[in-house]
This record gives structure tokens, sequence and C-alpha cells, in this order.
């Protein structure tokens, strides 16, 4: 009996622990993995799918008018296994309509009209649409869409930019920058189903990967830049500057393919009344574009691929008194190949990237919007790093930005980092990220800010919004790094980016695709991070020296699984340094007692964790009384 009761108990014992490791899964989220889209193995499920749109875009912008007219043909495909009996349209320019809801208090210079849909038409019927809707709209649909069918939207609209510019919006009298433009189906997914929430202009976005035909109609003398392939620039540039552009396609030095003189004196364009500039890129979440008559205009390209020795164009538009800009070019150079070769080693994915001078410090694919820092080209370089970075996530990698926010926010801030150790050294790379990324949050003892990462980011503001999807994401993914090694972290990282890319993943498939990846069980790790309210808080709790050797007890008071490092210091004047991953965490996540050497005698011992700034650091050293 007493055999069978201990055996019982081992069971239970046993399946607690199991229990123990078993990630919270929110029931949409459980039902996709039982649904086989998604897998527990960190791949797409065997019945993973996602919906897709064809869109044919057509701009005509006549600045100094604020107003942009459009149309667009769409096709758009219901490879979802559900008949839709809505359809739910992404109308982002009506941020702008005083009556929508925002996040924060705007001026009345960015207050507009917003978007206005002239004419819908679905599968060749007119419909209604109803104008007194916001950044989200639905639509009954004439017939249901059946599941695996499509359907065609012929959809007119004019949309009157703001005089005040954020992520798009008016720049100058002649200069504008034009995101979330078009009307666009927004996103059904496998375990949400139509992305309904709202823009409120601090969460940002998700799309899903569609391809895409863009022509936009300027006056002579304005140049367009945009996300995609310029497929005529012979029609619409002359001679000499088409040849530039050609040129610069395989050069490693920028060359001025248009200066603010030659821009001005009507000799870039062709002088017809109107130019018709087309862009195209297929598989892509989104497409900006620029429009000017008097920017600079650079160019370069830089090699992301050296197997198929393929360069990609880097470009930079800007008003000639941004001094900070004439240096884009050779900073998207720097940054271009370094992710495509170090982290995260994967090459860039697009034929072009341009940074534009506006006001937003925003990504977009194969496109940045980045205020000019003046003479502070340090903090111009990081800035134009960390959008470029985003590449990756969201746009490689289609992240779900409106609720989670951490999972491109916090690996752009990571690869920020880490790029900048390559440019400007390791000291000064740490020395900015305390200070920019780690300081305001570890001193700010307020309870949203200690909110767990998973947290969706439209459930947080203010700081506990910035923390969670920057420093403490990015602090995590550092954590991670220190616990796998560089080699079996970057196998990882890309396992899950090949598993992923042009997909949709969710925070759950990172984690298991890095469980599968390492070849470990890293729920343990995934819980401390992720799911808890810990914070970064070690204590020196007593240093027992006996013989040769020294005993530490260290108190893990905010939870959190980090590294640091043991600095001791003895009394002859030498000093020995012992890291410690947060693989020490696992078994205890809060108490660790370790062993140094102490023949030589100790004078003192410090806790050190660099980036991992700690909340208390009075607590984090002892002193001998030698």
């Amino acid at each position: 009996m007493k055999k069978c009761l201990n055996t019982l108990l081992l069971l239970a014992a046993t399946t607690v622990a199991v229990q123990a490791q078993q990630l919270y899964e929110p029931r949409n989220i459980r039902k996709a993995y039982e649904n086989q889209t998604r897998s527990r193995s960190g791949n797409p499920g065997a019945r993973y799918w996602q919906n897709k749109g064809r869109y044919d875009i057509h701009l005509t912008i006549h600045p100094p008018s604020p107003v942009v007219y459009g149309s667009e043909n769409v096709t758009y495909i219901n490879n979802s296994p559900d008949a839709l009996e809505t359809l739910v349209l992404d109308l982002i320019g009506n941020h702008h309509k005083p009556q929508s809801p925002r996040s924060g208090y705007v001026s009345k210079d960015y207050l507009s009209a917003g978007v206005v849909i002239d004419t819908l038409v679905i599968n060749g019927k007119t419909v209604a649409y109803n104008n007194d809707q916001g950044t989200v709209g639905t639509v009954a649909l004439p017939s249901p869409l059946a599941a695996k069918d499509s359907l065609q939207l012929q959809i007119s609209w004019h949309h009157e930019l703001s005089v005040e510019s954020g992520r798009e919006g008016i720049i100058d009298s002649t200069t504008c920058f034009l995101a979330y433009y078009h009307p666009r189906v927004a996103v059904y997914d496998d375990y949400n189903g139509w992305n309904m929430l709202p823009h409120t202009g601090r969460v940002e976005f998700y799309n899903d990967f569609n391809d895409y035909q863009v022509t936009v109609k300027v006056p002579k003398n304005f140049v367009v830049w945009g996300t995609g392939n310029l497929l005529n620039a012979p029609e619409v540039l002359q001679p000499e500057y088409a040849s530039r552009l050609k040129k610069s396609y395989g050069s490693d030095s920028c060359l001025h393919i248009a200066t603010r003189e030659e821009m001005l004196a009507g000799k870039v364009t062709r002088q017809q009344e109107w130019n018709t500039w087309k862009f195209s890129y297929d598989h892509i979440p989104d497409v900006a574009l620029g429009v000017s008559d008097h920017y600079v205009w650079d160019a370069a390209s830089v090699m992301v691929d050296s197997t198929t020795r393929r360069r990609a164009s880097i470009q930079a538009a800007y008003n000639d008194t941004a001094y900070d800009f004439r240096h884009s070019v050779a900073f998207s150079h720097t940054a271009l190949s370094y992710f495509s070769h170090h982290w995260p080693g994967v090459a860039y994915p697009y034929p072009v990237m341009t940074a534009f001078q506006g006001y937003a410090d925003m990504e977009y694919p194969m496109m940045v919007n980045d205020g000019s820092m003046g003479q502070d080209l340090d903090f111009a370089q990081l800035l134009q790093d960390h959008e470029m970075a985003h590449t990756y996530f969201p746009f490689y990698m289609g992240i779900n930005e409106s609720r989670y926010a951490f999972m491109d926010e916090g690996w752009a801030t990571t690869f920020e980092y880490l790029v900048r150790i390559h440019e400007k050294g390791k000291a000064s790379a740490d020395d900015f990220y305390r200070k920019f990324r780690v300081s305001r949050y570890i001193s700010d003892p307020s309870t949203e800010e200690d909110q767990p990462i998973i947290t969706m980011s439209n459930q947080v503001t203010g700081d506990g919004y910035s923390v969670n999807s920057y420093g403490k994401a990015s602090l995590s993914y550092l954590a991670l790094k220190d616990l796998l090694g560089d080699a079996l972290f970057r196998k990882c990282l890309h396992a899950y980016m090949d598993k992923w890319h042009g997909k949709h993943p969710i925070p759950w498939d990172y984690f298991y695709s890095f469980n599968a990846a390492a070849g470990q069980d890293l729920n343990w790790f995934w819980q401390n991070w992720f799911f808890s309210n810990h914070y970064i808080d070690l204590k020196l709790a007593g240093v027992t020296v006996k013989g040769k050797n020294a005993a530490l007890s260290i108190v893990n008071e905010g939870g959190f699984a980090v590294p640091f490092d043991i600095v001791v210091n003895y009394i002859d004047g030498s000093s020995a340094t012992v890291h410690q991953t947060p693989a020490v965490w696992k078994k205890n996540p809060r108490a660790l007692q370790v062993t140094v050497p102490a023949a030589k005698g100790i004078r003192s011992v410090t806790l050190d964790g660099n980036l991992f700034m700690d909340a208390t650091p009075d607590n984090n050293s002892w002193k001998s009384n030698l």
C-alpha cells in the first residue's frame, strides 16, 4: 500500500512539474493550435492559412493642395476555411478626423477630413459605404465570400493630408509623405478573425502580405520615392539623371542623383505637364511614398548577399539644410551590410531602401521617415539603424504590432544595440543602451512598467507600452542570447525566421520555434520573462569566507532571470570576473549560492549586470574588514 501511495505521489509531483512548464495560452490562441493552423513544434500548422490582396493603386498628388485622389482595383483572396459575410477596411488616415479616438493630445494642424470613400464596387455591384466610420470600417457583402474564393473591389477615394506631419502628412508646401494612404482590406486571421482594433496613434500596424502595383501622377519637377521597384525611371527622369540613378545601383560610394539647385531648375524630371511614376512589389505588408520638388537625392548600393552578389539600392531624400542626412547613404550602407551579414544575419530581402526626411521616426517597407537630428550624427545614425532594422520585424516577419509590439520593437532595439557595437565600440553601445533603453524603466517603480511583456500592446499606455515594447523586450532577447550562446541563439533565430517569414507569427510561435531549434524546453525562461511581473533587482545577501573559497549568497529580489558578472577584487590589487548566465536561475529563480576563489584574500565583491541595470544597486556590493 505504501509503495502504491509513493507511486501516486511521484506521479502527482511529475504532473505538477510538467504543468508548471506549460505556457498560458488565451482561449483563442489555444484554439488555433487545436485547429492545427499553428503547431507547438514552432512550425506553421498543417492547416495554416492567410488571406491576400492584389492591389493596383492609382494616385494623383498636386502640391500644395493637401488633397490626394486615389482609385484602386483589388483582388481579395479568402484562403480561410470561413465564408465571410462582411468586409472590414482599414482607413488609417481617419486617425486625423476630429472625432476619432486617440491615445494623446494633438494640435489643430494634425486634424483633417481624413479619408472619404467616393465609390465602392464589390463584384461589379455598387455598394454604399458609410463614411461616418473611423480607422476601421465594415461593409456588408452583397453575397458571402466563400472559403477559397476571391472577390473584386473597385474603390475611389480622396484623402486630405494633415498640415502637421507625423507618420504621414505635409512636410512643407511642396513636400509630403504618404503612409497607410489607401483603403485596405483588414487582416482576417486564424486566431482573431477580423482585426477590428482601431488605430489610436500609439500602437502600430498589422497587414496582410499583398501584391502592389502603384502609379503616382504628379506635376513636372516633382520626384516620387516609394516602396518597391521603380519601373519607369527613363520615362519620368531626364536621361542624365536616369543614368546617374542606374549607375548608383552598382556603386558603393554615394552619388548625388540630384542637387537642390538641379531640382529647382527643372533639370531632373521630364518636362511634360504631368509625370506618372510606377512602382511594384509583391508579397509585402505595406507601401509608402514621399514626394518633393526640391529635396536632395543621394544614392548608392550595398552588397547584401555575398553568395549571389545581390546588391540593394540605398537612397536618401532630404532638404539640403539637414546636415545629418548628407551622411544618410553611408549610414544605410553600414547598417544593411551589418544586418545582412551579422545580426540577424539574414540578407536584406528587398531591392531598395530609402531614407526620407520627415518627422515620424518611423519604418515602412523599403522606406524610413526620419526627422533630422541636425549636427548630432551619432543619434541620427542610431535612429536610422533602428528604423531600418524593422525590415525584419514586422515586414519580413508579419508581426501583429497592434497586439504584440514587443515582437518587432524589441528586436529592432536589440539590432540597434548590436550594430552600434560594430559602429562605435561596445563601451559606447553599452552606455547608450543603458541611458536610453533601460535607465528610465528601472528607475521608475510604477506598477504599469512591471506588467508582463505578453500583455497586449493595446492594453498598456505611456511608459508601460514603451518599456514592454522596447527596453524590457530587448533585454529578454539579450538575456536569451547570453543563455544560449551566440551560435545556438543564431541557429534558433534563423530557424524562427525561416519558418515564419512572409507569414504571421504570434508570441507562442516564437517560443515554440526556439524550443524546437534549441532542442531544449525553454518554457521556464519564457514564463519568467514574458508572463511575470518581474523586474531587475539582485541582492548580494552575504559573503562567507572559508579557507581558500568564499560562498556568495545572492537573492533575486526582482525575479527576472538575468545574466550578471561577479567582480572579485583581491587584496593584492588583482581582480577576477565570473560570468553567470540566466541558466543559474532555472532551478531556483529567487536564490543562488556561488563559490569564488578566496586564497589571495578578498577585498570586495560586486554584482554587475551591465545592461541589466539593477533597481537597488546599493545592495550589490560587499567589502571585507581586512
